[in-house]
């Protein structure tokens, strides 16, 4: 496994991380049992960084990373991140809403603290929120302060509130077929010394190599409303699909982990946080760590995904 510091903090994260939103309701690991075998086998593989949040399940995915990083009894050895959504970004609110996450979790800090979104349809004050985050840093309740899914413009609003800690990430969706975080975000954090945490690495599923034109995720499936799966759209990204799968082979790698070695050769600044089912799939995200593409795969793969035109007006 490769390893890189989150931003300028201490925090030496897996290049591959584990995100946990698929413990819910919305991806189907209902089960305790089978969500602790897939945080085991991640540790196993290297991975120590997991990535969680308040509203995954409405707590259930804390609960379950929670429970079994304390039955593993590896909670010291590894990074844990969480996010507190928008609505709860009153002061008053910042401080029950980590005291909730610290219970589910079941720890006495969180390594890291991020900002899921911006109170969009509230009126808190950047500096209110942002301030109430940096005296938890004080308490040693949170080791350091994220932010997810807020732009430039934002993120500078939300570092300048700060007055002795450091921002270290913002994350955001990242992956082959939607690259819009270059053309601000990860210019923005090489420069000063950000880490971009990749959410949907693998576009949902998109570039696994699971999905035809002919065989798209049922009706039933939670994916089945993205515009990335818009026959329109996926008829374009499963050309980029065939040439995962075409340098995979060569490597003997799949298409996913093919996906994910693009992005961490793409850029130091990032780190990726692929959600996995089973076990297996597990193993199968860690092992894109640890060897590279050559430039001209890395090159054919950007002139094919640069092509893919993802348009979201499907209705």
């Amino acid at each position: 496994m490769e390893f890189r510091y989150l931003g300028t903090s201490d925090l030496r994260v897996s290049a591959v991380g584990l995100g946990t939103w698929q413990f819910s309701d919305s991806w189907g690991v209902q089960d305790y049992e089978a969500a602790k075998a897939i945080v085991e086998t991640a540790v196993r593989a290297g991975i120590n960084f997991f990535d969680t949040a308040a509203v995954y399940g409405h707590g259930l995915s804390e609960t379950f990373l929670g429970r079994a990083l304390r039955e593993l009894g590896i909670r010291e050895d590894v990074i844990v991140a969480t996010k507190l959504p928008g609505e709860f970004l009153s002061r008053h609110d910042v401080f029950k809403g980590t005291k909730r996450c610290l219970e589910r979790l079941g720890t006495d800090y969180i390594d890291l603290m991020q900002v899921h979104w911006p109170p969009l349809w509230n009126n808190f004050p950047t500096c209110e929120y942002m301030r109430a985050l940096e005296e938890l840093v004080h308490q040693g309740v949170i080791r350091h302060i994220g932010l997810s899914d807020f732009p430039v413009e934002l993120v500078e609003s939300a570092w300048s509130c700060l007055s002795t800690e450091d921002l270290v990430s913002d994350q955001v969706r990242y992956n082959l077929v939607e690259r819009d975080a270059e053309k601000e975000i990860i210019p923005y954090a090489e420069a000063y010394g950000l880490s971009v945490i990749a959410w949907s690495p693998l576009a949902k599923g998109a570039l696994t190599g699971k999905y035809t034109p002919e065989n798209l995720p049922r009706f039933d499936d939670v994916r089945r409303g993205s515009a990335l799966f818009h026959p329109d759209n996926f008829s374009q990204i499963y050309e980029v699909v065939r040439l995962l799968e075409e340098i995979g082979s060569r490597h003997g790698k799949t298409p996913s982990q093919v996906a994910l070695n693009w992005l961490l050769r793409t850029s130091d600044s990032v780190v990726v946080i692929p959600g996995a089912k089973t076990p297996g799939q597990v193993e199968e995200n860690a092992g894109a760590a640890g060897w590279s593409l050559t430039f001209d795969e890395w090159l054919r793969l950007e002139q094919a995904s640069s092509r893919v035109v993802i348009s979201r007006v499907v209705w």
